[in-house]
């Protein structure tokens, strides 16, 4: 069975994605499921600390770069082309949910944050949607939910992939 991914979207930055995000993320955990998070960049970043053994093993030109311990594991790969969403998810395992942010050209369910101070229209269509995360109403076929209702998006998914 392959797991689950609920793509968190919106119009533009500074709309609320990562709030509602990290709400859901601190909801899914206090219910004990074990949840990946994938973020899309399109501006660059910089993960690694300058002079950390890990960024002297990255700008000596390693291509991969790979710390782990007995709490966590992180890799670090320079790509030559920026990998799809499909081929980030399939690095990942012992899940029951992915989130990703951003990726809101991908084509997974998604759940689009909508406020009405940033935005003047959904850019989703009804059919791309599972839900809408809002501080107005919507009557397009789908649930909508309050921005700070992570409780009830996390039950809305729960229900709709069948998470314990």
């Amino acid at each position: 069975m392959s797991i689950p991914v609920v793509s968190i979207v919106g119009q533009r930055s500074n709309s609320g994605k990562t709030t509602l995000l990290v709400k859901l993320i601190t909801e899914a955990k206090r219910r004990g499921w074990r949840v990946a998070a994938v973020k899309h960049d399109v501006h660059g970043f910089e993960m690694d600390k300058p002079g950390k053994d890990t960024w002297k093993f990255a700008q000596a030109g390693a291509d991969i770069v790979a710390i782990s311990s007995k709490e966590k594991m992180a890799m670090i790969e320079k790509v030559r082309e920026e990998r799809t969403l499909d081929e980030v998810i399939q690095r990942i395992t012992d899940v029951d949910l992915i989130f990703t942010e951003g990726y809101k050209h991908a084509n997974r369910p998604r759940i689009e944050v909508f406020r009405s101070e940033v935005h003047e229209e959904l850019m989703s269509k009804p059919e791309q949607l599972i839900a809408i995360a809002s501080d107005k109403e919507f009557n397009i076929g789908v649930p909508c939910f309050d921005l700070n209702d992570a409780k009830g998006i996390c039950d809305f998914i729960a229900e709709k992939y069948n998470i314990k």
